[in-house]
This record gives C-alpha cells, sequence and structure tokens, in this order.
C-alpha cells in the first residue's frame, strides 16, 4: 500500500472518532484498532442512522468512519453522510466499502467522504487513513482517483465547463490560490505565499469555485489535474520502496497525496493495483 500521508508526530492533537459500521462485531473491531493509538479517542460505536446522527449532534467528533451498509440498505450510507456533511461541515468522513469500484467510490465523494477505505486492505492502514483525512488530505487508492478523474471529466464535458484547452477561464492570481490549495496550504498559509490577506484568499476561493462550477477544494484539485498545468506537487511515500521520484509523480495517476483542505474558508461554505493513497 502506498502510503500518501505525512509522517505522524507525536504531539499531533488527539483525534475524536465516531464508529458506524454495518454491524456491532465490525464496529468494535475498527474501534478497537483505533483504540491501540493514543492519539484517537473513539466516541462511540453505533448503527443506527438516528443513533449516528444524534451521537455527532452531541459530541461533535473530527471524523465519523462510516459504512455504505446501514440497517440492511447497501446504499444508506450514502444518504447518511450527505447529513452529515450538511449538518456538520467540520466533522470529516472516511466510507467503509465492501468493493473498490467506480460507482461506490464517486458516490463517496460526491456523498461528502474526504477518504474511502475499501473492506479488502489491511486494517493496519487505518489509523493512517484516519489522520490524514483529519489533516486535510484525501484518502484514496489510485484506481479510485482514476474514477473520479473520469467522472469530473464527464461532469465538466457535459456541463460546458472548463476543459484541458481552456486553462484561461482562471486568471493567473486564481491558478497560483489553486497551486496554494493543491499542495495542500491552509487559506492563511496560502495568504502569506502570495502575499495577500486570508480575506481576499477566501474570495478568490469562491470566484474559482463559481468559475468551475465546483463547491470544494477537492474538486479543485481535481480540475487541476486535469486542466491546469502548473500544478501540482504531489507527494508519495511507500512503505516498502521509499518515495518515487518528480519525474514519476509528475506523470501517470498520482499514487500519492495531494493534499487537498476542504472548503474554500477552512470552515465555510459548501463542500474526493497498490492500495489506499490518494487525493480528490
Amino acid at each position: 500500500m502506498s502510503d500518501h500521508c505525512i509522517e505522524p508526530r507525536e504531539d499531533r492533537p488527539l483525534i475524536r472518532v465516531l464508529v458506524a459500521d454495518s454491524t456491532r462485531v465490525k464496529s468494535q473491531i475498527l474501534s478497537d484498532v483505533l483504540a491501540r493509538d493514543k492519539h484517537f479517542q473513539v466516541l462511540e460505536t453505533e448503527l443506527s442512522v438516528a443513533a449516528i446522527l444524534a451521537v455527532a449532534a452531541s459530541e461533535k467528533p473530527d471524523v465519523v468512519l462510516i459504512s455504505v451498509l446501514l440497517e440492511n440498505d447497501p446504499k444508506l450510507g450514502f444518504q447518511v453522510a450527505r447529513q452529515l456533511r450538511a449538518a456538520h461541515p467540520a466533522t470529516r468522513l472516511v466510507m467503509l466499502l465492501d468493493r473498490s469500484e467506480r460507482s461506490s467510490a464517486v458516490d463517496a465523494f460526491r456523498a461528502g467522504a474526504s477518504g474511502i477505505l475499501c473492506r479488502s486492505e489491511s486494517l493496519k492502514f487505518l489509523p493512517r487513513c484516519i489522520s490524514c483525512v483529519h489533516a486535510g488530505q484525501v484518502w484514496a487508492n489510485s484506481r479510485e482517483l482514476k474514477y473520479l478523474l473520469d467522472a469530473l471529466s464527464e461532469s465538466m464535458s457535459a456541463r460546458g465547463t472548463a476543459n484541458a484547452s481552456d486553462a484561461s477561464i482562471l486568471s493567473k492570481r486564481e491558478q497560483d490560490v489553486v497551486t496554494g490549495v493543491v499542495d495542500g496550504l491552509s487559506n492563511r498559509e496560502i495568504a502569506h505565499r502570495l502575499k495577500l490577506t486570508e480575506h481576499t484568499v477566501k474570495n478568490y476561493l469562491f470566484r474559482i469555485f463559481d468559475k468551475l462550477g465546483v463547491s470544494s477544494r477537492v474538486e479543485v484539485v481535481l480540475y487541476a489535474f486535469g486542466v491546469v498545468s502548473t500544478v501540482p506537487r504531489v507527494s508519495v511515500t511507500k512503505p516498502s520502496t521509499g518515495q518515487t521520484s518528480p519525474a514519476k509523480r509528475a506523470n501517470k495517476v498520482r499514487q500519492g497525496p495531494v493534499r487537498a483542505r476542504r472548503q474554500a474558508d477552512d470552515a465555510t461554505p459548501n463542500e474526493q493495483d497498490s492500495q489506499k493513497v490518494l487525493p480528490i
């Protein structure tokens, strides 16, 4: 499994996680994996939609780990994810998929997930997945990223928005802001890099969202992959082989993270062969 996330730090904050798998036993297994790491606090392991929504409202977890299958409905998790995203935009979502297939992967990110974890993958990657998503990154493997790139391309083509021959839809300064988003910078960090105010960066992001017809920083990153030639700088770490070279990173579908922070206002507006590793 290629690992796209930053190395763990001893001083990183406690991450509060709500676990909601399809069965009590499965939820407990996930909770036990996270409980071994002192940087996680498992708030609850819930099964019913009502309980999930109630705990999310009362405890305001940092991350919700939720199965697509809830209450014996194979797609109910998507609906619950959308409700959580709308009610608690600061809470990050990781969706558990039974199979890594296009429809599920695309639906998960459309529902507001920042990461997807397939049951065929080793649970040893679960803590890192949660940490990455909490840090504002996106967790997905190269195949799932390809699904999302294809879906975005089809969507943009269908509605006549930007395409590879029309990068001029964004001004030079807007492209600079997009570069910052792809690099995983916060609004404050982008402002510092470009010598702008944070408020100005937010305004640029709103305009970028409007021009591209998107609603999240994740979709901006996808746009950058397919359209903006001046971005991205992507880093990849593979546990077994080490980092890929810059030349490899510039080619092919990435197998490392594009660290995209969600939402234009780090807390506002509307807001996707090797294993788990990528950004949307």
